[in-house]
């Protein structure tokens, strides 16, 4: 069984990805990590074997670039002078009173239980597969989603948020 072109590969699990990148890293950042991700995918694709669920690799590969960003904003300088460029409204996402409650719920979720919750239900990816990207067991990685899930419903209206995840 060869390997599917990889625009293919692009085109079907590019969205989750990217969901799973804003859930982890924010709207910003999400988008390069997203670009990283699929940079270091390409080099590595024509090796990778055709058995393979591609996209738990992908996650994987994103959640590297995720640390990777993480690594790189604590040695980044903060500019003391004052800000040199402002962002345009057209960059920034439509803040509506949904997606800043959606936003603050999410942060309120400890960094274990957001991966959970992006990578089982914004990648759908299975619970064994989350437990070998947290580095747990499989009971972990479900009890993580599980907390998640029932924080966000706690502060959060489920059909709303399952709506704006899309």
């Amino acid at each position: 069984m060869a390997l599917k072109p990889f625009e293919q590969v692009v085109a079907e699990h590019g969205p989750a990805v990217l969901r799973v990148c804003r859930a982890i890293l924010g709207y910003h950042e999400a988008e390069d990590a997203w670009s990283e991700t699929f940079l270091a995918a390409l080099r590595a694709y024509p090796e990778l074997s055709p058995d393979a669920n591609v996209e738990a690799w992908l996650i994987t590969i994103a959640k590297r670039k995720a640390i990777d960003g993480y690594r790189a904003a604590k040695r980044t300088g903060v500019p003391i002078d004052g800000v040199t460029e402002v962002a345009s409204p057209a960059d920034e996402p439509a803040e509506t009173d949904r997606n800043q409650e959606l936003w603050a719920a999410l942060e309120s979720l400890t960094d274990r239980q957001r991966e959970a919750v992006a990578y089982h239900y914004l990648a759908g990816l299975s619970y064994a597969e989350v437990a070998d990207l947290l580095g747990g067991s499989e009971a972990a990685a479900r009890r993580a989603a599980a907390d998640g899930i029932k924080k966000l419903r706690s502060i959060y209206r489920l059909e709303t948020f399952e709506g704006a995840l899309q």
